[in-house]
């Protein structure tokens, strides 16, 4: 699906032979000379990334920034022809994601937008909640709930079982836990892996549904362990 980008610059020329540019790179590009008619544009569609120009008529594009940050988490790449250490500074501190000063290449432009999109998304995906049935993980809290009831997990047993919704259905090795389950100081042996399996496991027993005795988190024999959780499961 193509990416929408808004750009607001007063550089009618710029503005069209970016919009033909990102046209051919796959990209929706909407663009507007004056800031409030950015800011009201904003208001009334989705679009996934701005282009704002520092130098800007009647509001420059600090103020911009300002003002699109009150409302909107959109990633905002700034633009400027005075190219000033102090610029880029206020720009990034006002909440831009990046800053390019003018001339610029196309080319550079666009692996810049691609960048903070790629950002944009992970911190999405990381600050998300997930839902698998009858488990919520709060990402943001480190919490997490099954059958509504609270897990009240360690730090340990958060890491291990955010590793699992993460892989839902997928055979891990007790090597492929120990390695992707980061601030966890495991001990050198496969048993150390192990009792941190059996504990999260009994604490999925508990708060299950008597009606429900699926097994969460499966013994693959001489492999290590998979986590499963899906709708059809009855």
């Amino acid at each position: 699906m193509s990416k929408s980008i808004l750009i607001i610059d007063d550089d009618e020329k710029l503005n069209s032979l970016l919009k033909e540019y990102l046209g051919k790179n796959n990209f929706i590009a909407s663009a507007v000379e004056n800031p409030k008619d950015g800011l009201v544009k904003l208001k009334n569609n989705h679009f996934d990334l701005v282009i704002l120009d520092v130098m800007l008529p009647e509001m420059d594009g600090f103020e911009t920034v300002k003002l699109i940050r009150k409302d909107h988490e959109t990633p905002v790449i700034m633009l400027t022809a005075r190219g000033e250490v102090t610029d880029k500074v206020v720009g990034l501190e006002l909440g831009a994601d990046d800053y390019m000063p003018k001339p610029f290449e196309p080319r550079e432009l666009l692996a810049r937008i691609q960048s903070v999109l790629r950002r944009s998304e992970l911190k999405l995906k990381k600050n998300e909640s997930i839902n698998l049935l009858n488990l919520l993980v709060d990402q943001n809290k480190r919490t997490a709930t099954y059958f509504g009831k609270d897990m009240e997990l360690t730090s340990t047993e958060y890491e291990l079982l955010l590793l699992f919704v993460r892989n839902n259905g997928k055979v891990l090795s007790r090597d492929e836990i120990m390695q992707n389950t980061r601030g966890i100081s495991w001990m050198s042996f496969d048993r150390s892996v192990d009792v941190m399996v059996s504990r999260l496991r009994n604490k999925f027993k508990s708060l299950g549904s008597k009606k429900d005795n699926q097994q969460v988190i499966k013994t693959v024999h001489s492999i290590g362990y998979m986590f499963f959780l899906d709708e059809e499961i009855k």
